[in-house]
C-alpha cells in the first residue's frame, strides 16, 4: 500500500490560515502608519525613516508580553484587549526615558492558527499603537502545532522610540525634597496574575463570567481591563516640563519600580492615602489574605505611572493634567538616604 503524501497541514500547520489572517488584520496595521513608514505590510522587515526633527537621535528600546493574563482570555473565549496589554508594556516602559513610541513590532505563537482569533488579538494591538501614536510595522505569527494547546497562544512585542539625547531622563536629575505624582491605572494592568488566578479560582472557586457585587462587574470583565497607555498623556509633560524621573509601575509594584529612577544615595516617602485604592486590589488582599506589604511589591495598587519633580513644578504639572481632564495624586517626596521606598498612612497606619 502507498503510503499517503503529507503536507505541512497534514503536521498541523495551515499556511492558507495564516494568508487569511494576515487579509484580515491588513486594514487594523495600515491604521497605524505614521509617515515616516517606508513600504508595506508583508516584507521581510519593517522600515522607518528617522525624522529629521531629532538633532542627536537616541533610540529607546523595550520588550515585554503579557504573561498569565492570557489565561484569562483562553477562559473567556475574549481576545480583543490583551493586544493593548502587550503594547502598552513595552510603550510605557521607553517613555519613561523620555522616548516617543515611534514604531511595534509583535509576535505571536498558537497552537492551531484561528484567523478570527489573531485578528482579534492583532487588531487589539494595532489599536493601542495608534493610541501611542507608533506604526505597527511588523509582527510575525508561528504555528506551533503540538506546543501550545489548541485555542491557546502567547504573545510577545517590542517598541523603538526616540529621545533627543540631551533631553534623556536619567536618575541625575533626581534631587532630594523633590515631588513624586502619580498617574491612576486602570486596574490590574498585566502584573501579579499568578497571584491573581491563585486567590480568585483556586481559592475563592469563581468562575469567569462570576459578578462580583463589590465591583459591579463580573471578576473577568475586572480581571481582563486592558493596561492603560500613558503616551498621549504623558509626552506633552515631557515636552513642556524639565520632569525629574519617571517610573512605569509594572511587576515589582512600587518597592522595585520606582527605585529604578532614582539615585543610589537617594529613597522616596509614600503615603499610602494618598489617593483611593481601585476595590479589586481590596478585595484581592483580603481574599488571599495577602501581606500589605506583598500588594504592594506585586500590583500596581492604582498607580500606574509615577513622575518625580522638582516642588515649583509639580503644582503646574498637575494643574496642566488636571486641565486636560485627567487625575493625578501627589504620592510624597524624595529623600536622602537609603535606596528604598518607603510606604506610610492609609492601611500601612492600620
Amino acid at each position: 500500500m502507498e503510503n499517503k503524501k503529507l503536507t505541512y497541514r497534514d503536521a498541523g500547520v495551515d499556511i492558507d490560515a495564516g494568508n487569511y489572517s494576515v487579509q484580515l488584520i491588513k486594514d487594523s496595521v495600515k491604521a497605524t502608519y505614521r509617515p515616516e513608514v517606508l513600504g508595506d505590510l508583508g516584507g521581510f522587515g519593517g522600515l522607518f525613516a528617522l525624522s529629521t526633527k531629532y538633532k542627536e537621535p537616541v533610540l529607546v528600546s523595550g520588550t515585554d508580553g503579557v504573561g498569565t493574563k492570557l489565561k484569562l482570555a483562553f477562559m473567556l473565549n475574549k481576545h480583543d484587549t490583551v493586544g493593548q496589554d502587550a503594547v502598552a508594556m513595552c510603550v510605557n516602559d521607553i517613555l519613561v526615558q523620555g522616548a516617543e513610541p515611534l514604531f511595534f513590532l509583535d509576535y505571536l505563537a498558537v497552537g492551531k492558527l484561528d484567523p478570527e482569533q489573531v485578528a482579534s488579538v492583532v487588531k487589539g494591538v494595532a489599536g493601542a499603537c495608534k493610541e501611542s501614536g507608533c506604526a505597527l510595522i511588523g509582527g510575525e505569527t508561528a504555528e506551533m502545532n503540538g506546543f501550545y494547546p489548541v485555542g491557546e497562544y502567547d504573545i510577545a512585542g517590542f517598541a523603538v522610540g526616540a529621545v533627543e539625547k540631551s533631553e534623556i531622563i536619567t536618575s541625575e536629575r533626581v534631587k532630594e525634597g523633590d515631588v513624586i505624582l502619580g498617574l491612576p491605572s486602570s486596574g490590574l494592568h498585566s502584573n501579579g496574575f499568578s497571584l491573581v488566578r491563585k486567590i480568585v479560582f483556586e481559592l475563592k472557586g469563581f468562575k469567569g463570567d462570576e459578578y462580583i457585587e463589590d465591583l459591579g462587574k463580573t471578576i473577568g470583565e475586572e480581571l481582563l481591563t486592558p493596561t492603560r497607555l500613558y503616551p498621549r498623556v504623558c509626552l506633552p509633560l515631557i515636552r513642556d516640563f524639565n520632569l525629574h524621573g519617571m517610573a512605569h509601575i509594572t511587576g515589582g509594584g512600587f518597592y522595585e519600580n520606582i527605585p529604578r529612577a532614582l539615585p543610589d544615595d537617594m529613597g522616596v516617602e509614600i503615603d499610602a492615602g494618598a489617593w483611593k485604592m481601585p476595590k479589586i486590589f481590596e478585595l484581592l488582599q483580603k481574599w488571599g489574605n495577602v501581606d500589605w506589604p506583598e500588594m504592594y511589591r506585586t500590583f500596581n495598587m492604582g498607580v500606574g505611572m509615577v513622575i518625580i519633580a522638582a516642588p515649583e513644578d509639580a503644582d503646574k504639572i498637575r494643574a496642566s493634567l488636571e486641565g486636560k481632564g485627567e487625575t493625578v495624586y501627589t504620592l510624597g517626596h524624595v529623600t536622602k538616604g537609603k535606596h528604598e521606598v518607603v510606604i506610610k498612612g492609609g492601611v500601612f497606619n492600620g
